[in-house]
């Protein structure tokens, strides 16, 4: 068994770390921007694929990464972990059936409520003590989870079917679908007078669109809206859908 992910904050790693540790703590687990992803996927038969929805939608650069490993999928056996701030409606059903037209077997679907990425839009926003009970409530409900199939019960079904797919459709996709759908076009907004100048975001964005030239962080057109940068930044000089940064959430704040 592998377990393999796509993280921004944490949410994501933190939610196949605990479902694996019960289900099966031999299993390794591997980000999908990790140099060895592929080559682990294709030696495991069954795969835990746990991912942060984006508007009811899988983000471009996990869709993306299945589409390039898509002779990888052919009869794998997946079972998908979503993770969200709110409601998704089908968050584990918009991966499976991409991953079904790659040609993997899906097991099941578990939903998570975890805190939210987006940390420069209010709307969102819940506290300290909200987002703690939110992981808690998370990690009960992975465990549960994993020791029910360990045990011989059956994979929960969550976010698959006609239902949850239609109300992804309706609540989200509809609307704001079409965000997913290619790269934020110089969508980053960065203060040069908050950036510190230490990089650390151009290391740690996925899909290396952010540079730094001399002192200060610089955006391309290739932005994932994973929020990673956004919540990293220890100037809190980056923003994307606001206009400044409310509250920076890893999953660290919340587990430690």
């Amino acid at each position: 068994m592998l377990g393999i992910y796509f993280s921004a904050t944490g949410n994501s790693r933190y939610a196949s770390e605990v479902f694996l540790k019960e289900l099966d703590c031999t299993a390794p687990i591997v980000s999908i921007e990790d140099k060895t992803a592929a080559q682990q996927l294709q030696k495991h038969n069954d795969i835990v694929f746990s991912y942060p929805v984006q508007y009811s939608a899988v983000p471009k650069f996990v869709s993306d990464f299945i589409k390039k490993t898509a002779p990888l999928w052919h009869g794998k056996r997946v079972f998908v972990i979503a993770t969200m701030a709110m409601f998704s409606g089908d968050g584990a059903g918009v991966l499976a059936r991409l991953l079904e037209k790659q040609g993997a077997v899906i097991t099941g679907g578990l939903h998570l409520q975890m805190p939210d990425s987006i940390a420069d839009e209010r709307v969102l926003k819940r506290t300290f003590e909200k987002n703690k009970k939110l992981v808690e409530k998370a990690r009960a409900k992975a465990v549960k989870a994993a020791r029910s199939i360990k045990s011989g019960g059956r994979y929960p079904q969550q976010g698959l079917g006609v239902l949850p797919r239609f109300a992804g459709f309706i609540t989200q996709r509809l609307w704001f679908g079409h965000r997913t759908l290619k790269y934020y076009s110089g969508g980053l907004g960065i203060d040069t007078e908050r950036c510190v100048g230490c990089g650390k975001c151009a290391r740690i964005c996925p899909t290396h669109n952010i540079v730094m030239k001399g002192k200060t962080a610089a955006s391309g057109s290739r932005c994932t809206v994973c929020y990673r940068c956004v919540n990293s930044c220890p100037g809190k000089a980056i923003t994307l859908l606001g206009k400044e940064v409310i509250e920076q959430t890893a999953i660290e704040k919340y587990t430690s």
